[in-house]
């Protein structure tokens, strides 16, 4: 979603913002903007669309040390020049840029600010108007800062420049995620640690309701009554190399090709010398001593959290529920004596995540985080986490999270299996099946041309595809109808095969895709079935089956591997279907329309 990039004590500035907010163009935006004081010289450029667009209209003489920047997800009002960020007060000493959803900015511009002419529909000029009248008051702007953030409600990340002071960068944050980077003779700020790491490695958190004052040579962290607080920096895990598309034209398909070394990455981070599966013994005690596990999660990592599900109770013998993050927070079910909650998301950083385990936090549970981003604020917060070591996912069609999400959870499935010593777990080399689907995985991305070629003829010109399947391959079936809508368009949904005849199928006409999952011996009758079923309707059917169980004329055929793991190997050409009927349209396929990586506010 929004980012956020900012610095004090260098004096190209705008190329350091420019090339931060280029890191971060993978979170989704729809306009950018840069400010830059140097001096008594206030230098504001915004724009609509691209990181490119921006770019093309700042002054070559654009100057100074100090600045801030920002790329924008419309919430409150269009995709406008006057929506983007930053923002400035009406009396021109304060710019502001923004992260997060300011819930009560409606009634603070009510009570405070009638008077001001606003030139935005955004809650964040609330915010930056809110300041300048606070600090009219004669408070220091540390202290006006302090009292308008007081007054916020809702979630908010905030990088602030007092023009009227060229020596000092301002921010605060509360449920919105925001760094400080340390600099030699500077300091950085940013909303994610890939936007600032050609600049440091070093990074101080900030934690909910802080302010921090950056200097050229040093900051200082202030709590929300203004007392200094203490906190050592910490070495980001990312590298340049990790964030670049190298030879590749797309990131996704760089993610994708990159699945079957993830696999590898995660089994020799989670072996011993002996290939013995080592997790952390205090996780497996949480999962041992509870009576249910809640999954709680958003979009592909919810459908990661199903076929977790079925490794989880079959493996470890452990109840399972699988819950979307956004609806749990305000519908809680009735929970169990023990529960353990299990986050999973990608980033990290996902608020609808967020609130449910700030919630369940509140009541005294324990809370598990499956991330890729080490530090991020759900590793943080809750008492334990596993690292997918996927490394950086820019794309915002999730594939590479997706699976390293599955095979972490096949790994906490054994180790407390291996701890119960349920029967399942003893039968179950995770490690060895792991390799295995890490193989059958490069078999598939090695198919390229195949698959593009199917893609082609069944995917170009429809407005709509279904995806089938039953068990793991409907889980599965799921996942891939996300990956062809939100980068294609395509109107995709994911159904279980043997709902088909109770409703379904009325949609089914000449022409229409159907995209049949079969990597299960006990189901695939029943799946095949319904293959006839929609081709007798019209459907143009295309099969994806894994090889024990596939025919002459099946469509794709995937290599075997454990009936545990079959979702790592099964997606992966669906990945690729959807990437290929997204080029065939000339879309963007990193960046998506109206979509964001890092979702940050609910």
């Amino acid at each position: 979603m929004c980012g956020i990039v900012g610095i004090i004590g260098k004096q190209d500035a705008k190329d350091v913002l420019l090339q931060g907010l280029k890191k971060l163009e993978y979170r989704g935006y729809d306009s950018a903007g840069i400010f830059a004081l140097d001096g008594d010289k206030k230098q504001l450029e915004k724009s609509v669309g691209r990181i490119a667009d921006l770019e093309r209209i700042l002054p070559a003489d654009m100057s100074g040390d100090l600045g801030i920047g920002h790329t924008r997800w419309a919430t409150h009002g269009k995709p406008t020049t006057a929506n983007a960020h930053p923002h400035v007060s009406e009396d021109g000493r304060f710019v502001l840029v923004h992260n997060g959803v300011i819930a009560n900015f409606a009634e603070l511009r009510a009570e405070y600010l009638s008077d001001v002419e606003f030139k935005s529909d955004t809650d964040t000029e609330v915010v930056v108007q809110l300041l300048a009248k606070i600090a009219q008051e004669g408070l220091s702007t540390v202290d006006a800062i302090l009292k308008t953030t007081d007054l916020l409600e809702g979630s908010y990340s905030l990088a602030i420049i007092d023009t009227q002071d060229s020596d000092t960068l301002y921010v605060a944050k509360d449920k919105s995620p925001l760094l400080v980077g340390l600099g030699d003779g500077f300091n950085v700020v940013c909303s994610d640690a890939m936007a600032m790491i050609a600049e440091t490695e070093d990074f101080v958190e900030i934690m909910d309701g802080e302010m921090v004052v950056l200097k050229r040579d040093g900051i200082k962290i202030l709590d929300r009554a203004g007392q200094a607080v203490e906190r050592d920096s910490y070495k980001a895990s990312v590298s340049l190399e990790d964030i670049e598309k190298g030879t590749y034209d797309h990131y996704m398909l760089k993610e994708i090709d990159e699945q079957p070394t993830v696999m590898r990455h995660i089994i020799s981070e989670y072996t011993d010398d002996d290939q013995n599966v080592v997790v952390d013994p205090n996780i497996v005690k949480m999962v041992n001593d509870c009576d249910r596990i809640y999954v709680i999660a958003c979009g592909t990592s919810w459908h990661a959290g199903w076929v977790g599900k079925q490794l989880l109770e079959k493996v470890a013998e452990v109840p399972v529920e699988v819950h979307i993050a956004s609806e749990f927070g305000y519908n809680m079910p009735l929970l169990s004596q023990k529960p353990l909650f299990v986050f999973i998301s990608q980033s990290g950083e996902t608020a609808d995540s967020r609130q449910v385990l700030v919630k369940i936090k509140e009541k005294g549970y324990s809370a598990l985080t499956l991330t890729n981003v080490e530090g991020s604020t759900l590793s943080r917060e809750a008492d334990e986490t596993m690292l997918l070591y996927a490394g950086p996912e820019i794309a915002v069609a999730s594939t590479k999270a997706y699976t390293a999400q599955i095979a972490v959870l096949a790994v906490l499935a054994k180790a407390v299996g291996d701890f119960k010593q349920t029967k399942e777990a003893a039968n179950f080399d995770v490690i060895h099946e792991l390799g295995i689907a890490a193989s059958a995985m490069d078999t598939m991305v090695s198919e390229k041309e195949k698959i593009e070629a199917v893609a082609q003829k069944e995917l170009a010109d429809t407005r709509n595809a279904f995806y089938i399947g039953r068990a793991n391959d409907y889980y599965v079936s799921m996942e891939a109808a996300l990956k062809l809508k939100e980068i294609s368009y395509i109107e995709a949904e994911g159904f279980a095969a043997g709902e088909l005849k109770h409703g379904t199928i009325a949609l089914i006409e000449d022409g229409t895709p159907v995209i049949a999952m079969i990597s299960e011996q006990i189901t695939a009758p029943h799946t095949r079935g319904n293959i006839q079923e929609v081709a007798s309707r019209g459907a143009k059917v295309v099969s994806i089956v894994m090889e024990d169980f596939a025919n002459e004329d099946d469509t794709i055929v995937v290599p075997n591997v454990h009936p545990y793991l079959t979702p790592l190997a099964m997606v992966v050409p669906a990945q690729l279907m959807a990437y290929y009927a997204t080029l065939q349209r000339g879309l963007d396929v990193d960046k998506p329309r109206n979509l964001a990586k890092s979702v940050t506010v609910e």
